[in-house]
């Protein structure tokens, strides 16, 4: 962005040089209101920033009053390369109910400061000169023309939904006003989409989208050409909101429907920031815009106050920042990006892989046994490409380009010039170490060589490997665990071997980075740690419907918890015979994991119903679509599918959810016990993202960490206390290991 114009007639007010906000009037009669914290990369809404954009506005005010003709128009900008990073995460993640005046009485004096800017009788223009989320849009939500640069880079929006929170800036009161109650809350308010500029000008977010380099002049030009624009649509009179207020007959009968419509985006789990949302929404567009600004706040205290907001933060923002950056990468290893990466295997997982590589810039060899089985793995990037295309998300252009970076062939030698392999045939061993075999002398010298296996030990496959090549790669030999579907799934689990060495860790990072996914770092072990712990999570609820909860209330109770499917769905989608499979592996190699769940999965194979693959399962299939839960389950489970008369006496519906819950968390804590897990970042993040563990518990470490006892106590304690409780009524599946029990003692918590 270029520099704000230096013929000031008005040096800033506070020219203290830590400052965050610095006001300026020029000798053309526009005032700037700069944003540009000295002490920190980003402008935030810190400690230092509320007082000093008041500062800010109280010159601006007095500028008006004392020379009303000498001031003609506000431009707010920013002297950072983003415009406003939002609020203090880490502060309102501190911020619990003793704070909750406290934390009332900050926002509605920052939104004071807002709103007198809002009213200051010019016109006021936000220069958008790159990222506005969360605070930052809302401060320019705050102005009456909002103008951003042309760079598809920068996202605006509202994204505190995410996070547990409601945009309690002004963003539900303004937002609720400016595109009406639906397009607000369905569009906006709470999935909290992050948008590029041409899509937030089409949303009606923004106003204008200019060449960075003209964006100061646009917005100058703008404050010039319209001085009478200096009211808000809702401060103007006979205004009316789009879509109508809720007291209007047109909103008063689609209102009902709204919780509804929440539940159903929501997948039927209502986390309280959409609660909160919806209800701030409502309430405050039938009110005036002061009481509407009120009520937003209020329920924001009551969300920042919260242990969900703290999960939340704790998980997208502290551990998503860590798990993508270098403390997580193993240090001193130069950077990597891949020359030629080989792809053995064209099936769902390979083609996926290969589109996933190829998207991102990277130039694949795709290989199967035939010419035929290449073409097909490569026909599902084509695929997705014509879907983006028609959808507008990409160009035929763009398009083209990603199909012509993958090569099919079933030749070894085409491999030439490779420096990355990601294996991803069968889980079998023995085809894995023979694929290997055929293409390592057709790779670069070194190359990286990963396996996609979600259960396997890699420490094996690389000795297996190792045998048939004659070579020892176990150094540069790892995991690299692809969730299905590649092209949607974001997390990648890679797994280190017993002699995986540092550069071939840190070049699997740079790996995931690259191709937009999120890495997690976990060590060996049978099923490693996404796939072990999602075990735990089905057998339970196997178990229990073998102990006779009613179906319907298991699959209830995990969508409520706040799990996108509930066992029965998911164990369908997964295929019983493959679970079959890996409990038999693990059973041999560990006798004293095997679990009361398998033995229900092993009857419904031999019912001929092992998954929605083969058309039957716990539900019923007709065409391959889902046409609710199959009827023999009474027979065959001894519960009622067509009542729920008599619920689960056996097991309390808030059991059914915790037993899923913990036997997750309590695992999570065995991976730590057993060195497969160090990090309770790559816990939290691994199980949200890989696993669907409930993204309101803030993960399966987050969930020890935060978890609320009935006391009202929190943390580690809390949870062992609930486990035993669990543990006394069902089994010793739920004794938590000697690691947690230590750790809640000492009122300690598990490794960062």
């Amino acid at each position: 962005m270029s520099a704000v114009p230096d013929t000031a007639v008005n040096p800033a007010v506070n020219p203290a040089v830590d400052t965050s906000v610095t006001y300026r009037l020029d000798d053309e009669g526009i005032a700037t209101i700069l944003l540009d914290d000295p002490q920190a990369r980003v402008n935030t809404m810190n400690d230092r920033f509320g007082p000093a954009y008041a500062a800010a506005v109280d010159a601006l005010l007095a500028d008006v009053t004392a020379r009303p003709d000498d001031v003609r128009g506000v431009v707010l900008a920013s002297g950072k390369s983003t415009f406003f990073a939002g609020g203090d995460l880490l502060a309102m993640q501190r911020s619990g109910p003793e704070e909750a005046e406290a934390t009332f009485a900050m926002v509605e004096d920052l939104k004071a400061t807002m709103r007198r800017l809002e009213t200051c009788g010019r016109p006021v223009v936000a220069a958008i000169n790159g990222a506005a989320l969360g605070g930052g849009l809302e401060l320019a939500l705050a102005c009456h023309h909002r103008v951003v640069a042309d760079d598809p880079r920068i996202r605006l929006g509202l994204p505190e939904a995410t996070l547990g929170l409601l945009p309690g800036g002004g963003g539900v009161t303004r937002v609720t006003r400016m595109l009406g109650l639906q397009s607000a809350l369905m569009d906006v308010l709470l999935r909290g989409p992050q948008m590029a500029p041409a899509k937030a000008l089409a949303q009606g977010l923004v106003d204008e989208v200019v060449p960075a380099e003209d964006l100061l002049a646009r917005a100058r030009a703008w404050v010039l050409a319209h001085p009478d624009a200096h009211t808000q649509p809702w401060d103007a009179p006979g205004y009316r909101m789009p879509g109508g207020a809720p007291s209007s007959r047109q909103m008063a009968q689609a209102l009902p429907a709204f919780p509804a419509l929440l539940r159903q985006q929501m997948k039927g789990h209502v986390p309280p920031a959409q609660a909160a949302i919806l209800a701030a929404a409502v309430e405050g567009a039938g009110r005036d815009f002061a009481a509407a600004s009120r009520i937003e706040s209020r329920y924001f205290t009551s969300l920042v106050s919260s242990q969900t907001s703290t999960n939340m933060i704790q998980a997208f923002f502290c551990d998503m920042q860590a798990v993508n950056g270098p403390a997580h990468r193993p240090a001193g290893v130069e950077p990597f990006r891949p020359a030629r990466v080989a792809v053995l295997g064209a099936g769902m997982m390979g083609a996926g892989i290969a589109y996933s590589c190829a998207r991102a810039g990277l130039d694949v060899v795709l290989k199967d046994v035939s010419v035929e089985a290449a073409e097909r793995g490569r026909g599902y990037t084509e695929r997705l490409n014509a879907a983006a295309v028609e959808k507008g998300r990409t160009t035929p252009e763009k398009a083209a380009a990603v199909l012509a970076r993958i090569t099919p062939t079933a030749e070894a030698a085409d491999l030439a010039g490779c420096d990355l392999v990601i294996e991803a045939v069968f889980e079998d061993p023995a085809l894995k170490a023979e694929v290997f075999a055929q293409v390592l002398p057709h790779l670069e010298p070194g190359a990286l060589l990963c396996s996609n296996t979600s259960t396997l030990p890699i420490t094996e496959l690389a000795s297996a490997v190792s045998a048939a090549t004659g070579e020892d790669v176990a150094e540069r030999f790892l995991g690299l665990h692809f969730f299905s579907p590649v092209d949607r799934m974001p997390l990648v689990e890679i797994v280190r071997g017993r002699a995986t060495g540092d550069r071939a860790l840190a070049h699997a990072h740079d790996v995931v980075r690259a191709i937009a996914k999120t890495p997690i770092i976990v060590n060996d072990s049978r099923g490693f740690y996404t796939s072990r712990v999602i075990g735990v999570r089905i057998n339970e609820g196997l178990a229990m419907l073998a102990e006779g909860v009613h179906p319907v209330s298991l699959e209830r109770a995990a969508t409520q918890a706040g799990y996108p499917v509930g066992p029965l769905q998911l164990t369908d989608e997964l295929n019983m015979e493959l679970l079959a499979r890996i409990a038999d592996a693990t059973e041999a190699a560990q006798p004293e994991r095997a679990h009361p769940g398998t033995a229900v999965v092993r009857r419904m194979i031999a019912l001929g119903r092992p998954s929605r693959l083969k058309g039957a399962g716990f539900y019923e299939y007709e065409g391959g679509r889902r046409r609710g839960l199959w009827a023999g389950l009474a027979d065959e489970f001894g519960s009622t599918v067509g009542s729920l008369d008599d619920r689960d006496a056996a097991v309390p519906f808030r059991d059914v959810a915790d037993r899923m819950l913990f036997a997750e968390a309590i695992e999570t804590v065995r991976c730590f016990e057993e060195g497969v897990l160090t990090s309770s970042a790559a816990a939290n993040i691994g199980s949200i993202l890989g696993i669907g563990f409930p993204g309101t518990t803030g993960g399966a470490a987050q969930l020890v960490h935060g978890y609320e006892g009935a006391d009202g106590s929190v943390g580690p304690a809390a949870f062992v206390a609930r486990a035993d409780e669990l543990a006394a009524r069902y089994g010793d599946r739920f004794a938590v290991p000697a690691l947690l029990r230590g750790l809640a003692e000492r009122g300690e918590r598990l490794p960062a």
